[in-house]
């Protein structure tokens, strides 16, 4: 495969054969295969590739990424702690009950002419297997993405429709608290008045509450919300009614976007935002919340780690967590020859 050939690859399968290119949610609606990108700021891609197969992404050069070391952050620890303490003042004042805050890190790549998203996808499979893993590349829009996200944001198999949203994240053998249990439920709440605005009365429900669920090196509880679309919602209806997911945002919604806005200096971009695929000779449809994710933009390799900041937050758990989130993806990041050193 060349490397700059626009290619799609997620759920076991590659898309190539790029046919047409356009921020218009209501052309998934058009027959056919199409990629999906929604940045956490609403731009939105929505790719159609005419040969879809069965296989790994393809590679087409050896990923030689940055060191571990060379990571800077929007955010570092001291302001990302003031920044936990606004939130928590915002919640004292009644204004949310809960917000996301994130950081974006960024690390020269040391070739960015042979950067290759769908190699750095196929390390990523390799050590830290999602199930909603997915990576994007299409060079003449300035786009390229690997994710080994392990959230769903939507799935769609006709007018069924669930999200999965997670909350609570702790090292495999420690116990989560009534912090994680509180923040998921909360989020769950939010999930669900979304799915709501779209969905045939009664038909929403909740299928799994806090489920724990192990991942590569970090233990989840993940929740299930489900329903049935009503028959005049399309995909533009559905994105603007849960979009951007509940869990990267915070509760109630538009007051943690606004509190966002106001304390991340660098926009997420992918990050946080959705990533996938809807199919329509099969009818179904799966899009991931863009956590876990790399991009290549201005010759570099960014991503994103964040946390759920609530009232019972600690400063200085909030940032262990947004660094054990993505200590073992950055060392993976570094390339084959570091992949197995620490």
């Amino acid at each position: 495969m060349r490397v700059d050939e626009p290619v799609f690859a997620a759920a076991g399968r590659v898309a190539r054969g790029l046919r047409e290119v356009t921020d218009d949610l209501a052309a998934l609606h058009r027959p056919g295969f199409w990629a999906v990108l929604i940045t956490f700021e609403g731009a939105v891609t929505c790719a159609r590739f005419s040969d879809v197969r069965p296989g790994p992404p393809p590679p087409a050069r050896p990923w030689i990424g940055p060191p571990p070391t060379a990571w800077t952050t929007s955010l570092d620890e001291p302001a990302y702690h003031r920044a936990v303490g606004t939130i928590r003042e915002h919640i004292a004042a009644g204004d949310v009950y809960q917000a996301n805050l994130c950081r974006v890190l960024r690390a020269e790549l040391p070739d960015p002419t042979r950067a290759d998203p769908m190699a750095l996808a196929a390390l990523l499979a390799a050590g830290n297997p999602a199930p909603q893993a997915a990576a994007l590349h299409l060079p003449d829009h300035g786009l390229a993405v690997a994710s080994a996200s392990p959230e769903l944001y939507l799935r769609r198999a006709g007018a069924q429709v669930e999200s999965a949203p997670i909350k609570g994240t702790a090292r495999p053998g420690i116990a989560l608290g009534e912090k994680d249990r509180a923040e998921n439920v909360m989020i769950v709440d939010l999930v669900r008045n979304d799915l709501g605005r779209v969905c045939v009365p009664g038909s929403v429900t909740v299928p799994a509450l806090c489920a724990e669920e192990a991942h590569p090196g970090l233990v989840h509880l993940v929740s299930r919300v489900r329903g049935r679309l009503r028959p005049d919602v399309g995909w533009p209806e559905l994105v603007d009614a849960t979009f951007p997911p509940g869990s990267v945002s915070g509760a109630p919604k538009d007051a943690a976007l606004d509190i966002i806005r106001a304390l991340e200096p660098t926009p997420r971009g992918p990050y946080c935002g959705g990533l996938g695929w809807v199919d329509n000779t099969t009818d179904t449809a799966a899009l991931a919340v863009g956590i876990r994710t790399f991009w290549i933009a201005d010759d570099a390799l960014h991503f994103g780690t964040g946390a759920g900041i609530t009232w019972g937050s600690d400063p200085a758990a909030e940032w262990a967590e947004t660094e054990l989130k993505a200590a073992h993806l950055l060392h993976l990041a570094a390339g084959p020859a570091l992949v197995g050193r620490r």
